[in-house]
Formats: structure tokens, C-alpha cells, sequence
């Protein structure tokens, strides 16, 4: 993680941080790790039903605290963030994968992407490359929604070591991804793994992503609860019980009083 000294070390809602890096920064320091042929990397994709989870599930709160980034990833972290005295910006994972795809062309950077249904990861692949012609896809898995046996499972790490990426992109899905990223981190050569869940159907074009206008203005949310209300409405609640305990005590602590100066 970044040292507490740095100006863009990393703020701390109800002990869980948030990066206060800028974009270019995090791409660069992506550029880094690769550029020396390191592994073990990742960077959380950090929204506020994965903070209601980190909090009570130690594992995915360690795999939170111990990412080289954890991005914000939804304006439920910006509010929650208000109340501790943070002015926090988002990065979510869409935009990410997206940024790292163009900023990677230059560098050759091999992508793999493990998740989606069936399909998915291929037609993502392929607009991908449409939209950036010099992306460098390396492979792809989709893998069952059953658990692996370990034999299969040494089977998908020797093809992905074997492709050679220096990112994998996760898209299980919250609480999976984060934790086969955590199971496969000593076990991959890759430098870096990120959970990026929906951005898998957003990019294939699977699921439609909320117009640039909506996500703009921070009601993404909204839209996805509107398209997937069932899928959305409980984790949803989860989201909502963060920010409101997270605000109350943050205001009770009256932390939002010694806010940092904006990024």
C-alpha cells in the first residue's frame, strides 16, 4: 500500500482506505510494476457494499486493506467519505479497464480476461481491439459456476501463466472475484489481477452501462436499479446500511472537520 507520508496516501472510512491517487498516477505505477517483471499485484475496486462486506468478513476487509490501490468505485464512498473529512474522486472499474486498454497499447501491455458467461469475455475482447486496434489480448476463460477441483483449477493457472499477461481482468462478481484473486495471487505470473465484475458485461455490451450524463452526475446506481432491480435491491441495502452507519459515525466523531483539502 502507499506510505501513509506520500500526498496521495490513501484515507481511512471506518479503518478501511480509499485511494486518493490521481488516474495518471495509478497508470504509471501499473507501468512500474510491469516494466520490472513483478508479480502479486492488484488493485481493489472498492465500492460500499464491498466496504459493508470488508468490514465483516475479515478476508475480504484484509483484501481491501492490502491492495496497492483501492479505488472508489461509486458516490455511496464520495458521501460516506464527506463525513470522515475526505474528498474523495472516483475511479471505478470500467473506467479503469478502459484507461488501462488505451495507456496500455503504447507499452504492449498482454490482457487476460477471466469471468463472464459465456461469450462474454470473448465479445468484450472483441470491441475492445475494435476500439483500441493496438490491444493486446492474450487469452480469455470462462469459467463454470461450479467450483473448480484442483486439478482443473492447476489446469487454468498453467494456461494463464502460459499467455503470458501482465493484467487479469477478474468479472466474477463481487466477493468471488476478490477472493480468487487472494487464492491465485502466489500462484500467477502476472504483475497485476483486478476484480472488475460488471465492467465485463458493460464493455460487451451485455448489460447496458448508464449514458455518461447519468454517471456523470453519480446515479449510475440509479440506473442499474432500475434495469436489475432484483439483482440490485439487496445489495443495495447492504450499500445503504455502510453509508449510513459510516456517516453517523464519522459525524459523531465530528471527523468531518479535519477534511483534507481537495485532490
Amino acid at each position: 500500500m502507499p506510505s501513509t507520508n506520500r500526498t496521495d496516501a490513501p484515507v481511512y472510512i471506518m479503518g478501511l482506505p480509499i485511494s486518493t491517487a490521481a488516474h495518471a498516477d495509478v497508470l504509471e505505477r501499473m507501468k512500474h510494476v510491469i516494466a520490472s517483471h513483478d508479480k502479486g499485484h492488484y488493485i481493489s475496486i472498492t465500492n460500499t457494499e464491498s466496504m459493508y462486506h470488508g468490514l465483516r468478513i475479515p478476508t475480504h476487509g484484509a483484501h481491501i486493506r492490502n491492495a496497492d490501490f483501492s479505488l472508489c468505485d461509486g458516490v455511496g464512498v464520495i458521501v460516506a467519505g464527506l463525513a470522515w473529512g475526505h474528498r474523495i474522486q472516483r475511479y471505478n472499474g470500467p473506467v479503469l479497464q478502459l484507461e488501462a486498454s488505451a495507456f496500455g497499447q503504447e507499452h504492449q501491455w498482454r490482457h487476460f480476461f477471466y469471468g463472464g458467461k459465456e461469450g462474454v469475455a470473448n465479445e468484450m475482447a472483441r470491441r475492445l481491439t475494435q476500439q483500441y486496434p493496438d490491444l493486446i489480448v492474450c487469452g480469455s476463460y470462462c469459467p463454470p459456476f461450479h467450483d473448480l477441483t484442483p486439478e482443473q483449477d492447476a489446469k487454468v493457472v498453467e494456461m494463464i501463466n502460459a499467455a503470458r499477461p501482465d493484467i487479469v481482468w477478474v468479472g466474477l462478481g463481487l466477493i468471488k472475484q476478490e477472493r480468487w484473486i487472494q487464492q491465485h495471487l502466489n500462484r500467477l505470473d502476472a504483475p497485476w489481477m483486478v476484480g472488475v465484475g460488471a465492467a465485463f458485461d458493460y464493455h460487451a455490451g451485455t448489460v447496458p452501462w448508464a449514458p455518461a450524463l447519468l454517471r456523470g452526475l453519480g446515479l449510475e446506481w440509479l440506473f442499474r436499479l432500475i434495469i436489475q432491480p432484483k439483482l440490485r435491491a439487496r445489495r443495495y441495502w447492504w450499500s445503504l446500511v455502510f453509508v449510513l452507519e459510516s456517516m453517523a459515525k464519522g459525524l459523531v466523531s465530528l471527523r468531518f472537520l479535519r477534511r483534507r483539502a481537495p485532490l
